[in-house]
């Protein structure tokens, strides 16, 4: 197959590839030195092969655990002589030593069998025939502990996105001897983390993907093959645009040939197909010790960690099981040093910290020393997470903490946001007229596609918008600090009949702050389609100028607005090219829109005593 030039985007979705303390050439050269590399076809108790890379170290006087990684990525260099720059989360661990084994996943690159998009789960398995990836895993650590030498029994797996699902996945009905897992920003349900959020498609990011990860294959391949479409842009916003209604993407783009996007247009509600690919619900019998990983500035998977560590947590109450949450965008905590991300600043390297004294603290306890029965001794916390803002590591004995109070933020006449209720009085409202010919960007950025950085930007670009509602609290008088999930429970009407609504949770600067004057940070964002208000399952048209309730979750939270700051919540319908365009017109599947579909609409939202809305936080006392 060609060789073909990867755009940063797909770097930065499908291989978060390790950045650390030693030049790369170092680096290389260390592994080289001090491994040696073998190549083995595993089979599966269905009969496929799965093509494995095994490195194991030179030093043969003392014995290993296995660190597995399994990824539909692809592993290569193909060839024993052909290494990877890095076989490690990071170079620490290659300097401590294991076992290092990478596999192509059922169905990609050079593995054997049919691959499938977040495979769904047998709960029930009859026969060899009933296979997922918890088999794959069993059957892939009984091949290796069977014919690679020199490891000492235990096994452990970590994985970053698509690979962290592989790990989740993984730790069910494990084989006994994995004894440490660590999922780091894992899909847990395409739904709401890298497909949907809340039924609002993830136009840029998600058409990328599909774009350069085909379903199907002609044979095993040892190189990623062409893309479907060659893209030449330098303004993702104008080629969505130009794009039109999503039916063009298969009439003008993909022609049919990616069989996801073509399940994904035939599904655009809440059904069988997505529940299936949930793996949630079946994260019990997990015996291996658990650390989830996550970034507070992950655009696509933040759903992901937060819901697997409280499912583990719920089905699972006997397990080792943590929460490590960062100021990271996706991956962050191993490719950069993690002291700023967009306009915001961390004060040090957040992720050099996880790096140093988490990641492999957290495998050395429970796969080389001794037992790794005591967790006492691993010294780690329920739950280890960055609190932004006041920029340092919180350690809580429960997420969210018990300790925060549940408390509401109204939004008020004048542009206000506080504390206290609407009074009586008249059905107050604000709006704005919604135009899908001219969205709200998502970010400032002219990129070509979705850059790294928009969740931690400065928002005054959208505060100046007319179709933008903006609410602000006055000058904070004392620190206030927000942890755990904020809920959004808004009371709306549209003269259309149909609509998004985007809420924005910001951080204002004051206006005579040295560095960041008047900065508006983004903390948290979500959208949400409107048409799912009262069931993902089955969408519902509003009824043109009807107040209508909708509450969702703009998911979980740890920052402190500092005092003299404000706080800020934007309210919108339009974050084009993240989020695809709502024609506002109902119509049951939006990939079938027509161009005559997306009309203009007038959106309301009320601020009443009979229609408060409002966003709901937890805040921590500044004692705790």
């Amino acid at each position: 197959m060609m060789r073909v030039r990867m755009g940063l985007w797909v770097l930065c979705f499908l291989m978060v590839l390790p950045v650390g303390l030693v030049g790369a050439d170092e680096r290389a050269d260390y592994i080289r030195a001090n491994y040696a590399k073998y190549e083995a076809r595993i089979p599966m108790r269905d009969g496929a092969k799965l093509f494995t890379a095994v490195y194991t170290p030179n030093d043969t006087s003392k014995t290993y655990p296995i660190l597995l990684l399994r990824t539909p990525y692809s592993i290569s260099p193909y060839g024993a002589d052909q290494y990877r720059g890095a076989i490690g989360p990071h170079e620490e661990f290659e300097q401590e030593g294991f076992i290092f084994v990478y596999q192509d996943v059922r169905g990609r690159f050079m593995s054997e069998g049919q691959f499938v998009h977040m495979t769904p789960h047998v709960a029930d398995k009859q026969s060899d025939t009933d296979i997922d990836e918890s088999t794959d895993t069993y059957d892939t650590i009984a091949w290796l502990l069977e014919h690679v030498p020199n490891h000492n029994g235990k096994v452990g797996q970590w994985g970053i996105s698509y690979p962290g699902f592989y790990t989740a996945a993984g730790a069910i009905d494990s084989h006994p001897a994995l004894k440490a897992v660590s999922p780091q920003a894992p899909v847990a349900d395409f739904c709401w983390d890298d497909v949907y959020h809340h039924g609002a498609f993830l136009l840029a990011h998600w058409f990328g993907f599909l774009n350069r990860v085909p379903q199907k294959r002609e044979g095993l391949i040892d190189e990623w093959p062409d893309p479907i479409y060659e893209i030449e842009t330098t303004d993702a916003y104008k080629f969505f645009m130009d794009m039109g209604p999503l039916k063009n993407v298969n009439e003008t783009i993909f022609e049919g040939k990616s069989q996801f996007w073509n399940e994904v247009v035939s599904h655009p509600n809440y059904d069988a197909f997505w529940q299936a690919r949930r793996i949630l619900p079946h994260l019990k019998n997990i015996k291996a010790a658990v650390m989830v990983v996550g970034g507070w500035y992950d655009r696509e998977d933040l759903f992901g960690p937060l819901q697997t560590y409280r499912t583990i947590e719920r089905q699972n109450p006997d397990t080792f099981n943590v929460l490590v949450m960062g100021p990271w965008r996706h991956g962050g905590w191993l490719r950069s040093p993690g002291e700023e991300l967009g306009d915001t600043d961390f004060g040090f390297a957040t992720a050099d910290y996880f790096q140093e004294h988490v990641d492999l603290h957290f495998f050395n306890h429970f796969l080389k020393d001794s037992d790794g029965d005591d967790a006492d001794e691993l010294n780690l916390p329920e739950a280890l997470v960055f609190e932004t803002g006041a920029n340092r590591w919180r350690q809580f004995d429960q997420w969210p903490p018990a300790a925060a109070e549940q408390r509401r933020l109204y939004f008020r006449r004048d542009e206000a946001l506080s504390f206290s209720a609407p009074e009586a009085g008249s059905d107050a409202y604000d709006s704005y007229v919604s135009d899908p010919d001219k969205p709200v960007p998502h970010t400032r950025d002219y990129s070509r596609w979705i850059n790294n950085t928009f969740y931690a930007e400065d928002q005054r670009f959208a505060s100046r918008r007319p179709d933008v509602l903006v609410y602000q609290t006055q000058v904070l008088d004392e620190d206030v600090t927000l942890a755990g999930t904020i809920g959004a429970k808004l009371f709306v009407s549209t003269s259309g009949t149909d609509s998004d609504w985007i809420v924005k949770l910001i951080d204002v600067y004051p206006d005579d702050h040295e560095e960041k004057s008047a900065q508006q940070t983004l903390v948290r964002a979500e959208a949400f389609r409107g048409r799912f208000r009262e069931s993902y399952e089955e969408p519902k048209p509003f009824v043109p100028d009807e107040v209508a309730e909708i509450s969702f979750k703009l998911w979980d939270v740890c920052h402190t607005f500092k005092r003299g700051h404000r706080i800020m919540v934007h309210v919108q319908s339009t974050w084009f090219p993240f989020i695809d365009r709502n024609p506002q017109k109902y119509v049951p599947n939006i990939f079938e829109a027509d161009e005559d579909d997306f009309i203009q609409v007038i959106n309301r939202v009320y601020r009443s005593q009979q229609h408060p809305s409002h966003i709901e936080v937890g805040i921590l006392s500044p004692a705790l």
